[in-house]
């Protein structure tokens, strides 16, 4: 090989191993949380606090779990309930509305069209903790404060849903397709859910696992909202418990193991549905 050509070649090896080099740390950045949570999870309180996670003894992972679903009278089993309603309910509902939305900003022409659709932009940039007291104001108006509705209703409206719902309709539903159906004599509405909601689909899962994370690791809104700790999401649930373990030590295991059992079912949905979520996402980089 000539000079010049080792010359070339270096510093495209030391641009690789640099990439690699950053990669390597991100990842490791990344889990060694997750990492040092699933160790502590599977220790005793003797052992956690001993800082002793990488040994054998101090085992206890079986005990933590029966005592986290037995703590205050099995409160964590309804931590996860209350979560799995508002997430995975919240997020289905509102990534139909939000498609809806897009589909509809995409495909109608109506007056103050993209000023509206400005305003959904601008809705975007504003933080989710600005609303919350101002959505407290409404729902105490409505006698709402304190109740399932105050935290279900508020994430079923989320502005870069409808963003998302209508680059999706830009880039897998064809004007033609709609015209071809309204010569056949379909109706709006039976047009959009037997035409246009099959082509959305990977765009309706993209939407539905961005909403999902968001309510799942809600927690500003449901503090304003709840004083019933029977409502309260799991994040909500184990800040009180956390709270609670500087006076009742006990409370530190239990939230350890709380903590890596609200992890899994994000990670399920991501597992289960990446196919569709990268599908979607590449649709809406190539729009």
């Amino acid at each position: 090989m000539s000079a010049t050509g080792s010359t070339a070649l270096r510093p495209r090896l030391l641009g690789r191993a640099t990439v690699n080099a950053v990669v390597a740390i991100s990842v490791l950045y990344t889990l060694l949380p997750v990492l040092w949570l699933v160790l502590a999870a599977a220790k005793n309180r003797d052992a956690l606090f001993g800082s002793d996670l990488f040994s054998l003894s101090g085992f206890s992972f079986a005990q933590n779990l029966t005592d986290l679903f037995a703590m205050d009278g099995g409160l964590y089993g309804r931590w996860y309930v209350n979560s799995l309603l508002y997430a995975v309910l919240g997020a289905a509902v509102g990534a139909l509305v939000s498609v809806a939305c897009g589909y509809a900003f995409d495909k109608y022409r109506f007056r103050h069209k993209e000023k509206l659709f400005g305003l959904v932009l601008a809705a975007v940039m504003v933080p989710q903790t600005v609303l919350a007291l101002p959505l407290y104001l409404m729902a105490s108006e409505a006698g709402l404060v304190n109740t399932f509705w105050a935290v279900f209703v508020p994430v079923l409206f989320n502005p870069f849903g409808v963003y998302l719902g209508r680059i999706f309709s830009q880039g897998y539903v064809p004007d033609e397709v709609l015209e071809a159906a309204r010569i056949d004599g379909a109706g709006e509405l039976t047009m959009y859910a037997r035409v246009a909601l099959r082509m959305l689909g990977p765009g309706l899962v993209t939407v539905f696992l961005f909403q999902l994370t968001a309510i799942w690791n809600n927690f500003f809104l449901p503090m304003v909202m709840l004083s019933d700790q029977d409502l309260y999401p799991v994040s909500l649930g184990l800040y009180a418990w956390n709270s609670s373990a500087s006076v009742s030590p006990e409370y530190y295991p239990v939230v350890i193991m709380g903590s890596l059992l609200a992890v899994v079912p994000l990670i399920l949905a991501f597992v289960l549905l990446q196919r569709f979520w990268r599908s979607g996402l590449t649709a809406g980089a190539v729009k």
